[in-house]
């Protein structure tokens, strides 16, 4: 097998299978505010401002990256008057927030070493090409 082979590579597409909205749901999380604004959430709704208040980012922020989660389908808005209350859609996204800290844990936070998508101790991205 040479190092150019895609025979067993589970990021290539084999014939028949569409990883898109895999791809999707994994990219709409790949944002360390999303993940934020998740975890908040999973504890019950909120409004923008409570998010703002509660994780210390800008409201124009919050909102952009409320606005990726509900057009995800990850997130609902709900109105009350004025306002609107913001839940997770689906519980199984906790479930799959614990399997990947426990997948973490297994590895010993080894992705944080990726030269992709790995931190640096600053917090910042490795490669500086990377565009989100």
């Amino acid at each position: 097998m040479t190092m150019n082979s895609t025979e067993r590579c589970l990021a290539s597409n084999p014939p028949g299978a569409n990883l898109d909205p895999a791809v999707a749901l994994f990219h709409s999380l790949s944002d360390a505010a999303r993940v934020a604004i998740v975890q908040r959430l999973a504890s019950g709704e909120a409004r923008v401002a409570d998010l703002v208040a509660e994780l210390g980012l800008a409201q124009s922020t919050v909102s952009a990256h409320v606005a990726c989660l509900r057009d995800c389908g990850l997130v609902v808005g709900r109105p009350q008057g004025r306002q609107v209350f913001y839940s997770l859609t689906r519980p199984e996204l906790l479930d799959l927030l614990a399997s990947a800290e426990t997948l973490l844990a297994a590895t010993g936070n080894a992705v944080s070493l990726c030269p992709n998508y790995g931190t640096d101790t600053t917090g910042e991205p490795q490669n500086e090409e990377i565009v989100r």
